[in-house]
């Protein structure tokens, strides 16, 4: 990672951060910077991807603004964090979606949404696409499953691709080594799975002032849970049908639909949770210029939720075609979009984890 202003700045804050010590027990970014005593570029980006936004430290500093140290750690890692997002993007010269984060995804989930629609309607007639359609392979009547598949399994291969080397990039970068050891990949994985550092030391996070939270950690749970539970579902789904011959759409109490809407609600209610949160928090931690990147991710998480549960509910009406050419283009923007947004935090935060959880010496 290249140096920069903000990392210049984080470096600053370090070296007062480990000569006091207050904070030491507050999360896991305290200890791991006390292991160092210089940081380099790629230790910055570490650090600032094993921060977890809890903010507790920033009110409990003695030196935040309007001392003159001006020490302000959540909003300084903020920006080394968006900024990592760009450095370790690939193939590189998408990288500088990041710099205008918030657009980019706009404009791509309307390009989806507007290019899926003008297929299903160039492609149908009126009869076809705005006519009820019920039983097995109505969805394929509307749009043809052989056109979504392809689609579909090649943005999301591509994703994958985008995601996977991005995750490689920052963990070389951040000298992470071979993951050998069980220990710390169970350690790791208990931090991600339970969003452990979002109570920050044991209370919460300050999302607002002083006052400690737990909302923060149980909303970002249940998008975080809410999205894997509608990944399970279309893989269950794609089970029923190329392995047991079960041509969609499902019953209501069927394996795919109900993951998919425990998974919905859970995606809306986190996404719906975080974006408020972000409108009530304090903006002095804050870096507010990337606030436009968080909110059209939120947006598209939460619009691929609702287009879905809409989708399932009207699925057996005159509704359903234009419904489902609205759905499947959100679901191609999100994928197109996601190693270029706020969605990678969700990998280097894990890879910082179970770096961390290799450095640590404690069982």
């Amino acid at each position: 990672m290249r140096s920069s202003e903000a990392v210049d700045e984080a470096r600053r804050m370090m070296v007062i951060c480990n000569a006091c010590r207050y904070c030491e027990g507050y999360c896991a970014v305290f200890p791991a910077m006390e292991r160092r005593r210089a940081f380099t570029a790629g230790d910055v980006s570490y650090l600032a991807n094993l921060c977890h936004d809890c903010r507790g430290c920033y009110y409990a500093c003695q030196y935040a603004p309007p001392h003159e140290f001006a020490v302000n750690l959540p909003q300084t890692l903020s920006r080394v964090r968006a900024q990592s997002y760009g450095e370790y993007a690939w193939p590189k010269p998408l990288a500088g979606l990041f710099e205008r984060n918030g657009m980019i995804v706009s404009l791509a989930a309307s390009a989806g949404i507007a290019l899926v629609l003008l297929l299903a309607t160039r492609l149908q007639s009126p009869e076809i696409l705005y006519g009820p359609h019920r039983g097995p392979g109505s969805f394929y009547a509307v749009i043809p499953e052989a056109l979504m598949l392809s689609i579909g399994l090649a943005t999301f291969g591509f994703a994958v691709l985008a995601l996977a080397m991005g995750w490689r990039n920052f963990w070389r970068d951040t000298g992470g080594g071979p993951a050998t050891q069980t220990r710390p990949l169970f350690r790791a994985a208990f931090d991600v799975l339970t969003l452990r550092n979002l109570g920050g030391s044991g209370h919460g996070c300050n999302n607002r002032d002083e006052s400690f939270s737990q909302f923060r950690r149980y909303t970002h749970q249940a998008l975080f849970y809410g999205f894997f539970l509608c990944f399970a579902s279309t893989a269950s789904a794609a089970f029923y049908e190329h392995i047991l011959g079960i041509i969609p759409p499902f019953p209501v109490f069927s394996l795919p639909v109900v993951l998919g809407t425990i998974g919905g609600l859970g995606m809306l209610i986190g996404a719906a949770g975080l974006a408020w949160i972000k409108t009530r928090s304090d903006p002095a931690p804050a870096a507010k210029e990337y606030l436009g990147a968080d909110y059209a991710l939120l947006a598209l998480l939460f619009l691929s939720a609702a287009t879905g549960l809409l989708l399932l509910a009207l699925r057996q009406t005159p509704a359903m075609g234009v419904l489902l050419a609205l759905h499947l283009g959100v679901i191609l923007s999100f994928f197109l979009v996601i190693p270029y947004s706020k969605f990678v935090h969700g990998l280097y935060r894990s890879a910082a984890l179970l770096r961390n959880a290799t450095e640590r010496k404690t069982p």
